[in-house]
């Protein structure tokens, strides 16, 4: 027999092997349709609206009878002066985030797990998980009621000390600081469940045996409980990376105004009001692809560090 048709004979064995897998479990590719049309229909149809990204848009007119600009709309994004302020609030509301917010879930987790009455443990998760469950909506307007200028209670005991009463969301210097304490009061309890997972799929022999070996609850935290979840880590900051441009667009979209757009206007509510506010539809999608475009960047280069100096990566 030939090299060629003994190669065609394991072609033609493999294809026979998988075609008979997937028979096998028919069912289940069955299950795999609703979701699967769920994305074709929702997440890759509507990226036909990219286009307008490279056009002088009119609604009127529809895509095909709009006039390509080519990229007019983000030589305009490159050179305005309202975006780079837009831009540098995304990034700063964001690594203010990440390098005080991201930390703090890994702590609680390594925290709770050294807790050893269930009932106490359970309360605290509890009662730390729940803001996650409240919309923005909600918050904005507990937060609004808390920090209001008239009548609200913090102000209140300002006033009670003779001290001036402050509008926390009129104030510039504090609206950054405002999201991403508001952003951390809702959310740090619900992004520690990943982390509590993490170390409860650690070995709990290594703690027994550390124990034995004559070493503490601190020294097993940094030596089994931290490697232990040293993998969803890394793949957590890579994916917060990933969102960098994000930062928390339905949270400001919530809570600012025109006053403190010098301070908290981001890429996702700057788009809002091109798109929606002024109807300038090319331009907001040119801003939209810029921000997909370099998060995708981010999330490469995340992975690529990840793999080289952790020897770990996402895919």
């Amino acid at each position: 027999m030939s090299k060629r048709s003994g190669r065609e004979g394991t072609l033609l064995y493999a294809g026979g092997r998988r075609w008979k897998l997937i028979r096998g479990n028919m069912d289940m590719y069955l299950l795999l349709i609703p979701g699967l049309v769920f994305l074709l229909l929702f997440k890759y149809t509507p990226m036909y609206g990219i286009v307008i990204a490279f056009q002088d848009f009119n609604i009127f007119g529809g895509i095909s009878g709009s006039e390509w600009v080519g990229m007019a709309q983000f030589e305009r994004l490159l050179q305005s002066d309202e975006f780079l302020q837009v831009l540098i609030n995304t990034l700063l509301i964001s690594l203010y985030k990440i390098t005080i917010l991201f930390p703090i879930p890994i702590v609680i987790a390594l925290m709770l797990n050294e807790v050893r009455r269930m009932f106490f443990k359970r309360t605290i998760q509890t009662i730390i998980y729940l803001p996650h469950f409240l919309s923005w909506v909600i918050i904005s307007g507990l937060f609004l009621n808390i920090l209001s200028p008239t009548g609200g209670i913090v102000n209140e005991i300002i006033r009670s000390f003779g001290g001036e009463p402050i509008s926390f969301f009129t104030d510039n210097s504090l609206f950054r600081s405002l999201v991403v304490f508001t952003a951390g009061w809702k959310e740090i309890g619900w992004n520690a469940i990943v982390f509590i997972a993490a170390i409860a799929g650690i070995e709990q022999e290594q703690y027994e045996a550390a124990a034995i070996d004559g070493a503490g609850r601190i020294r097993q935290m940094w030596s089994i409980s931290l490697p232990g979840m040293l993998p969803t880590i890394v793949l957590m900051f890579i994916l917060r990376i990933g969102s960098l441009l994000e930062a928390g667009t339905e949270q400001i979209l919530t809570m600012y105004n025109p006053l403190v757009y010098e301070t908290g206007d981001v890429i996702g509510t700057y788009v809002y009001r091109m798109g929606l506010g002024q109807q300038d539809y090319s331009f907001s999608t040119a801003v939209g692809l810029f921000n997909s475009a370099v998060g995708f960047l981010l999330i490469v280069i995340g992975n690529m560090l990840s793999r080289k100096f952790l020897n770990r990566s996402i895919w």
